[in-house]
């Protein structure tokens, strides 16, 4: 006969290692219903408040429906393309996100950086991610016509392209109904004021839903 001993470490054991492997199966479970946003100053907040932001009011919104989506805005204000792809993979590494809302790209195009390297760099995040198993979200931007046609058109042309690519969700132009509107904008002419943030959630929610119900 087995010693009473023998029993209890064996159970022990089995307990023990029950324990880690559902640790272990929660921390994985909880690390893939992040939702990161990755953008520049329209994400990070830039002259407001930051939890009048729409990156706030989109974690609001997901706790009060319980979502098991947590958000973390990894947004910094003035960052380019290049300065994002800089830091993307560390963020996928820390923050291991299911889903991956891209805003970037801005300014490159108010800068007159290289339209080419835009797209490379946005590409290079975007393959990191689905390397991952993270699900991408673009989020497209438009620039003034003062910078030309050619330069306009190919600028806003880069999300299409990407989107059809990766057959990736794209908000067209994530600023429709703000730009332009001198109630919703701040004195530099540029960035949203508060009252323009809910706007700005209602422009990306029927496509990020659309990801949350997979």
């Amino acid at each position: 006969m087995r010693s009473r001993l023998f029993d209890f470490l064996t159970q022990f054991f089995t307990t023990w290692v029950s324990l880690i492997l559902f640790a272990l199966v929660a921390s994985t479970a909880q690390a893939a219903q992040t939702i990161v946003v990755f953008g520049d100053s329209l994400s990070a907040a830039y002259g407001i408040q930051p939890n009048t932001g729409w990156v706030a009011l989109l974690e609001n919104k997901l706790k009060h429906q319980n979502s098991a989506y947590k958000v973390v805005n990894a947004s910094i204000s003035g960052e380019t393309t290049s300065g994002g792809l800089t830091r993307f993979d560390q963020m996928l590494k820390v923050h291991q996100p299911k889903i991956v809302v891209i805003e970037l790209g801005a300014n490159d195009g108010l800068r007159g950086l290289s339209l080419d390297d835009m797209q490379s760099n946005l590409n290079n995040m975007i393959a990191q991610a689905k390397a991952k198993n993270a699900t991408v979200m673009l989020l497209g931007m438009k620039i003034p016509p003062n910078y030309g046609i050619q330069y306009t058109q190919k600028f806003s042309g880069i999300y299409e392209t990407l989107a059809k690519q990766y057959k990736l969700n794209l908000v067209p132009f994530f600023l429709d109904g703000v730009a332009g509107n001198r109630s919703l904008v701040q004195d530099d002419g540029l960035h949203p004021t508060a009252a323009a943030q809910p706007k700005l959630l209602e422009n990306i929610w029927p496509k990020l839903e659309g990801l949350l119900k997979k």
